[in-house]
């Protein structure tokens, strides 16, 4: 479960998205529906809210690490631009809109920030056109685009953010999507490859660290959502190969840059590094 939601196959209820129809299943749970629940929204329906209670009854924790993954954005989001100096932002996996998304946070600091939010499900889109407003000197940009699909990701990405410029890409709780390992390294490396020395990978996902986050992933996988595949943190750890990792490098989420950790570690990790 996730921010992201790529690749959610959708139907049914429909839904005005600029002039045009997106159809929006309600019948079905839907990731991003499930996560906002999770975080208290009220955009979900009942069979949403029904896999998120049960989900939470064989892993309670599962609304602490939703939390503490967004307050992971708000955090490398304010590192990267008050510290690292970025100005550009590429956040693929958008989900749905909520409190402190990656614009808000970075335009508070540094204005100018330009934000490209990527995403390919209906029910974003209609949020994102709607509330992802930019500051008058930054820009905010929203691109329908796959996932599995990183060149046009970069192509479409290219009308807002200058690629001889460093670039922060974020890509928070969304390759739990991308079953299989070597397919998953393949989309990161090639999204880190469009970016300039001195641009910054930070992601954050779930992992297979306890038996009931396993069981708890199982059930939600077998509901009719988009599937989420837990990794091993090895495997996650190595999507930063090659990278530069910032102190204090891959640790559990609620870990990161932080005074005030959780009192056990959730079943899921984070991390920054710089692109050398």
């Amino acid at each position: 479960m996730s921010q992201d939601h790529a690749e959610q196959s959708v139907g049914g209820a429909e839904q005005s998205v600029g002039g045009s129809a997106a159809k929006l299943d309600t019948t079905v749970p839907h990731s991003a529906r499930v996560w906002n629940y999770w975080l208290g929204g009220k955009d979900n329906f009942a069979p949403d809210r029904e896999v998120g209670q049960q989900v939470r009854a064989v892993f309670p924790e599962i609304v602490e690490a939703a939390r503490y993954s967004r307050a992971f954005l708000g955090r490398a989001v304010t590192y990267l631009a008050a510290e690292a100096g970025i100005r550009q932002f590429l956040d693929v996996g958008t989900g749905l809109p909520t409190a402190d998304n990656t614009h808000q946070v970075a335009q508070r600091i540094t204005p100018q920030a330009r934000v490209v939010y990527v995403d390919n499900d209906p029910m974003v889109l209609a949020h994102a056109r709607v509330l992802l407003t930019s500051s008058q000197e930054g820009a905010t940009q929203y691109v329908d685009a796959d996932l599995r699909d990183p060149e046009k990701i970069v192509q479409d990405a290219r009308d807002t953010l200058d690629f001889g410029e460093p670039i922060a890409l974020m890509m928070l709780g969304v390759m739990g999507h991308v079953e299989k390992p070597a397919e998953a390294r393949a989309i990161v490396d090639a999204l880190v490859s469009s970016l300039p020395p001195g641009s910054f990978l930070a992601m954050s996902d779930g992992t297979a660290t306890s038996e009931r986050v396993i069981e708890s992933h199982r059930q939600y996988n077998e509901s009719g959502a988009l599937p989420y595949h837990l990794r091993a943190v090895a495997d996650f750890t190595a999507f930063f190969d090659g990278l530069d990792l910032v102190e204090p490098g891959v640790v559990p989420l609620g870990h990161w840059r932080t005074d005030s950790r959780p009192p056990a570690p959730v079943d899921g990790y984070c991390g920054v590094a710089r692109v050398l």
